[in-house]
């Protein structure tokens, strides 16, 4: 099976050589949505090659370089030609509608026929399935141009995003903390606009963590809108798959094309009853006053202030806006939950039946993965257990009943309470460094339901790391979650790009800012170097006593000045060097506050020593 890996890598690593080369792209793409750029491309003001050359460069510059966010598994080695038959068919007067020539990204466990489908293992390191994914499919016939495989946490199995094929996908608005998962590839490659929009599948979370961690929209459907055949499964029953955003608009156009029933995946013989949602066409059709959203309260309870802070201005803009918050509970519902969980019962045989319809030869089951150790050392327990645990029909059968019993409770809260939708934060806590667990998350009441869910941007914590609210609606409610969140969107502009991607300088990420520092005062002398480097958040220093230095120099630290105080008592922000030394060196992380102060010339050096005020003494660092 590697030999179709090869020549892949190395089209896409002299692709990569070539798209370097361009001295700028031929349209700005950061941030740009779908409808910005089908308008561009109608205008003849660029053509989709350009546009694709344009995310290629911007993924070589920060996925593996500068931020090294690792957010794309492999990029499609036909993605230029397919944007030049795109073109061509635009000239000649052909447009399969807002899709077309517009390159997407697709979570690396939806089948892609031409690209190897990896679940991010290195047991289907080079496997390319012998059919595409239902979605990716009509995403193609629509005009979309697939650009990349996106990583993801191993098997799905996951919300940190890491796996044995592609190591730790990083989180581009904190490059030291995780992106989410399983789908964080697609949600940092999406933050970070290395396409316009991402595919990604939810199992518990998988759609709606990335989403909240990446300061993007994401709808975890109803179970039954869209289908999953093609897509690697974790549990058929719990999963589902669809896109992540940056706008409500931009999710919609995809859920239009991805949505409707499939012979291939029963779960939608329900769309065969059911309209179409018409999601565009219907995120005008909410208005906010006398909305009634049901606030979660142990949920809230749960949380930390951190998170909970923009969730309840973002509420309070609702209340404001004539919606009426009310204080809710699900009975039981920890217990029902606990109850419903199917992962347990359907992973093996769902993921062995997947390896044989869809021409695995080298894998074929659980046993060749588990006994070869193939897979990342922290889902060893798991993937034990999978494997050791024998099939019990009647626990399945009592599993699969309780998930009724969770939407029934759920619908009896909307109904006791005559809710538009019940609302809770996305993930309780904040977004954890990379190598330790993250916790907080509150996937399971959609994911044990079947009942639809949107995760949407609310701001972010006093660090800088995004926060997701999460509004939860009765099944086939999808288009309405859209419509509810769509005139806070419009009024807020809760979306903000990443500052570790920003645009390209002729073609290449921002250069390093570079300067020199002396610093004299009562005795005490220094001198220093400093880097910024934009792309890191990272300002990298080395400061040392001049040879003149005459005072015992106690602590030398940077500090951040408030506008309002000139008297530059702020608290201290760093320390860079301590007592007994004479020279220092390393880099620190910098928060958006950090930034902000750095670019305003607010930051200081202030120095304490010997012969000095106990307040020390402070100078602009820049």
């Amino acid at each position: 099976m590697l030999k179709h890996f090869a020549p892949a890598l190395l089209f896409t690593l002299a692709h990569s050589i070539a798209v370097s080369s361009f001295a700028q792209p031929a349209y700005d793409v950061v941030e740009a949505s779908i409808n910005e750029i089908q308008s561009a491309l109608e205008r003849g003001q660029v053509t989709s090659v350009e546009i694709v050359d344009a995310y290629l460069q911007r993924i070589e510059a920060y996925d593996k370089q500068g931020p090294a966010l690792n957010s794309i598994m492999r990029v499609n080695p036909q993605a230029r030609q397919q944007a030049a038959a795109l073109d061509a068919e635009r000239s000649a007067g052909r447009v399969r509608g807002p899709l077309h020539g517009v390159p997407i990204l697709v979570k690396d466990n939806y089948n892609t026929s031409s690209i190897p489908t990896t679940n991010g293992t290195v047991a289907l390191a080079g496997f390319l399935p012998n059919a595409n994914a239902t979605q990716v499919e009509l995403l193609l016939d629509a005009g979309a141009i697939v650009l990349a495989k996106t990583t993801l946490h191993e098997y799905a199995r996951g919300i940190t995003t890491v796996s044995s094929l592609s190591g730790q996908t990083r989180n581009p608005y904190d490059i030291r903390r995780v992106p989410g998962g399983s789908s964080g590839g697609t949600g940092a490659a999406v933050a970070a606009s290395f396409a316009a929009i991402g595919l990604g599948s939810d199992t518990c979370g998988s759609i709606r963590i990335p989403s909240a961690f990446n300061n993007l929209f994401g709808l975890r459907p109803t179970k039954g809108l869209s289908s999953i055949h093609g897509v690697i499964p974790l549990s058929h029953t719990q999963d589902v798959a669809g896109p992540l955003a940056r706008s409500l608009d931009d999710l919609a156009i995809l859920l239009d094309v991805v949505v409707g029933y499939d012979p291939s995946d029963s779960a939608t013989a329900v769309m065969q009853s059911n309209p179409h949602p018409q999601f565009r066409q219907n995120l005008t059709s909410v208005k906010v006053s006398g909305l009634r959203l049901g606030k979660l309260t142990s949920a809230f309870e749960r949380s930390s202030a951190a998170v909970v802070d923009p969730i309840d201005a973002a509420l309070e803009w609702y209340e404001e806006n004539g919606a009426r918050l009310i204080e809710v509970e699900i009975p039981e519902l920890a217990e029902l939950l606990s109850a419903s969980a199917l992962i347990g019962h359907e992973f093996r045989p769902d993921l062995e039946q997947y390896l044989a319809q869809f021409g695995s030869i080298a894998i074929t089951d659980l046993a060749d993965i588990v006994d070869n150790g193939l897979y990342h050392y922290s889902l060893n327990q798991g993937m034990t257990r999978s494997l050791e645990t024998e099939t019990d029909e009647e626990a399945y059968a009592a599993a699969l009943a309780a998930r009724s019993e969770v939407l029934a409770a759920i619908e009896q809260v909307f109904l006791d309470h005559e809710l538009d939708a019940i609302v809770y934060p996305t993930v309780t806590e904040t977004i954890a460094f990379t190598g330790e667990p993250q916790s907080g998350s509150q996937c399971q009441l959609s994911a044990h339901s079947g009942v639809p869910a949107l995760a949407m941007p609310v701001g972010f914590t006093s660090r800088g790391l995004p926060v997701g609210l999460e509004l939860l609606g009765l099944p086939f409610q999808d288009a309405r979650l859209l419509g509810m969140a769509y005139p806070y969107a419009e009024a807020n502009s809760p979306r903000q790009a990443p500052s570790s991607t920003p645009p390209l300088q002729s073609g290449l990420a921002p250069a390093l800012q570079s300067f020199d520092l002396s610093f004299a005062a009562q005795g005490a002398i220094l001198e220093g170097e400093f880097e910024y480097d934009l792309p890191s958040n990272e300002l990298r220093y080395n400061v040392r006593l001049g040879n003149e230095n005459s005072a015992e120099v106690y602590a030398v630290t940077l500090m951040i000045d408030d506008e309002e105080n000139a008297g530059l008592d702020e608290p201290l922000v760093y320390n860079l060097m301590g007592p007994d030394r004479t020279e220092a060196s390393g880099s620190l992380f910098m928060s958006p506050a950090f930034r902000a102060a750095y670019d305003e010339d607010r930051v200081y050096l202030k120095v304490f020593a010997s012969g000095m005020d106990v307040g020390g003494v402070a100078q602009r660092l820049k």
